[in-house]
């Protein structure tokens, strides 16, 4: 399975996809949005959007989505098998207010 993950350095909503990527021990790429303009440009290319985290699973798209969708998407597919390992952070939440205050200063729009 190639799995390419458009994702924030720090955030809620990316670190749940990277939770779900560890509790099924999955090798995917992950790539920084945040700090590298051609790979935000080409998460906005293939998704169609520019909101993240974006999760390309053997060429399917799965655009704005939290840990959570993902598990469902591959669980549904056939992708991985149910288990019993809980995952390291929260498969469905966004970022703290502490969080979000830390990044404005860092984020960057590159559109």
């Amino acid at each position: 399975m190639k799995i390419i993950a458009y994702l924030k350095p720090t955030c809620g909503w990316s670190m749940g996809v990277r939770a779900i990527m560890k509790k099924y021990g999955l090798e995917y790429e992950d790539r920084d949005i945040i700090n590298n303009a051609d790979q935000y440009a080409e998460m906005v290319e293939k998704s169609g959007q520019p909101l993240s985290p974006c999760v390309e699973i053997d060429g399917t798209m799965l655009a704005d989505v939290s840990g959570e969708e993902v598990e469902n998407y591959m669980l549904s597919n056939g992708l991985v098998s149910k288990n019993n390992i809980e995952a390291e952070a929260p498969t469905n939440a966004p970022c703290t207010d502490e969080e979000h205050e830390a990044m404005r200063s860092k984020t960057v729009r590159f559109f």
